[in-house]
């Protein structure tokens, strides 16, 4: 006779030590609220906000070992101790020889823009992100991607994703010539195509073409320690490497690199430039004193490079990634089981509802996503996000909105701070919207900045 495993249940690796106290909102004080932000949930004050899923840049739960680091903090304006110990961190977990930190990944991105692009340049990625492609565009360049068509498509279950067509990549280079390919723009968990991965195998493969024509690459890896996780669970031969070791050998097929310290690496604020070239490092140094601050703290604060550092180690540790990822996988697929369209498989950072299959009456013209965002809102005071018609912004020749195949909103789940009963509140909440999405009508755009509209555009109900 034989007797059956029972499944045994998991939880976070970690116990808390202080909370920090939310109250729930009453419907008619959301209406005022979701008004007075012209529905647009980056308006929102935190205080009228019960679970704030907006997003997971800077909102993380920092450890006891980081806040201990940060009563470390060397303020010296030059030479900081704590620098050298950021510099020896990204050097053992990343690999690449020089550092430039910024006070945010977009510090970094502009400073590479800056560096290596020059009017009439093209750069090919996997997929856009809203400010990497804006400072390549404010450089002089234009953004081509070159990500495989099945990301397009929120129902396709391919395991990466985040791939990149390389006949699409090898095309792009005879038709615009290597000379006018200043990098190529790989980023790891594809942020807008619902966190997705690039495989191992896709990664050796672009090294080796765009090598093959001298173009470097330069590595997104705000999420790199998600998109490791996942190499490690679906990729052949990986399973029993370390995530560390996973992580390492992604950066090493990579020239260098922007980060956005405020995600995988879990701290409030921070970001740097990695760079292998010592003299793109010596342009880029020499920049970073010009805009964000001196080549050994540049936007930061000696504290925040010492948790920083910190960050990084714990970023690579098994338990936590396993559990970082896991409760994402536990929302999307709570959100599966009550018949929401997301996007699959689900990501590493948050789950993204297909907008377009919950509210297929309305057109990208009426925003369904930033509708359907501020009507979770309304429902339960959960934040979350657009990312479609707004985040894509206007062609920049027609001036005319570029419109997404994917229009998504994202639910994005901040690391090591809420537990597996907000999930459930947060699906309870989505599910109600869901069962009356008939009913919801679109908005206007009333208010649209020059740059980055999804940040500061303002709407009202049709």
């Amino acid at each position: 006779m034989t007797t059956q495993k029972r499944r045994r249940s998991w939880a976070e690796p970690f116990k808390i030590k202080m909370v920090e106290l939310v109250h729930m909102t009453t419907k008619e004080e959301r209406e005022k609220a979701i008004q007075e932000a012209g529905f647009n949930t980056f308006l929102l004050k935190s205080k009228d906000v019960y679970i704030d899923l907006l997003t997971d840049s800077g909102t993380s739960a920092m450890s006891d070992r980081q806040w201990a680091g940060m009563m470390r903090g060397d303020e010296a304006y030059a030479g900081s101790e704590n620098f050298y110990h950021l510099e020896e961190a990204i050097r053992k977990y990343y690999g690449y020889k020089y550092i430039v930190p910024t006070h945010q990944g977009r510090g970094a991105e502009h400073i590479i823009s800056q560096i290596m692009i020059k009017s009439g340049d093209i750069i090919p990625g996997n997929m856009y992100f809203t400010t990497t492609k804006l400072h390549q565009e404010l450089a002089g360049g234009t953004f081509k991607d070159i990500i495989i068509d099945e990301a397009h498509d929120p129902d396709n279950e391919h395991p990466f994703k985040g791939n990149v067509d390389i006949e699409k990549l090898e095309k792009l280079i005879k038709d615009y010539g290597p000379d006018k390919i200043p990098y190529v723009s790989i980023a790891t968990a594809v942020n807008m195509a619902g966190g997705q991965p690039i495989s191992m195998q896709n990664l050796q493969e672009i090294r080796h073409l765009a090598h093959n024509y001298g173009i470097p690459i330069i590595h997104d890896m705000t999420r790199v320690a998600e998109n490791a996780y996942f190499i490690k669970t679906r990729e052949q031969g990986y399973q029993n490497k370390s995530i560390a070791a996973i992580i390492r050998e992604i950066c090493d097929l990579t020239d260098g690199a922007t980060m956005s310290a405020k995600k995988d690496a879990l701290v409030n604020i921070g970001g740097f430039l990695a760079l292998n070239d010592e003299k793109l490092f010596d342009k880029a140094r020499n920049m970073v004193v010009i805009y964000e601050g001196l080549h050994t703290y540049g936007g930061m604060a000696g504290r925040d490079m010492e948790a920083l550092a910190i960050g990084i180690s714990e970023s690579v540790d098994e338990d936590h990634i396993r559990a970082r990822v896991g409760q994402v996988q536990y929302l999307g697929n709570k959100l599966i089981d009550m018949g929401i369209p997301l996007v699959k498989p689900i990501g590493g950072h948050g789950v993204f509802l297909d907008a377009k299959k919950i509210l297929p009456h309305l057109s990208q013209d009426v925003f369904p996503a930033q509708t359907l965002a501020a009507e979770i809102y309304l429902d339960s005071g959960v934040r979350c996000m657009e990312r479609g018609v707004v985040s894509a912004g206007r062609n920049k020749e027609s001036g005319e909105h570029n419109y997404p195949k994917l229009e998504l909103v994202r639910v994005t789940i901040p690391r090591r701070v809420y537990t597996q009963a907000h999930m459930d509140v947060v699906s309870e909440s989505i599910e109600e919207v869901y069962l009356k999405r008939n009913s919801i009508k679109g908005l206007a755009m009333v208010y649209e900045p020059e740059y980055l509209r999804f940040f500061q555009a303002r709407f009202d109900r049709i």
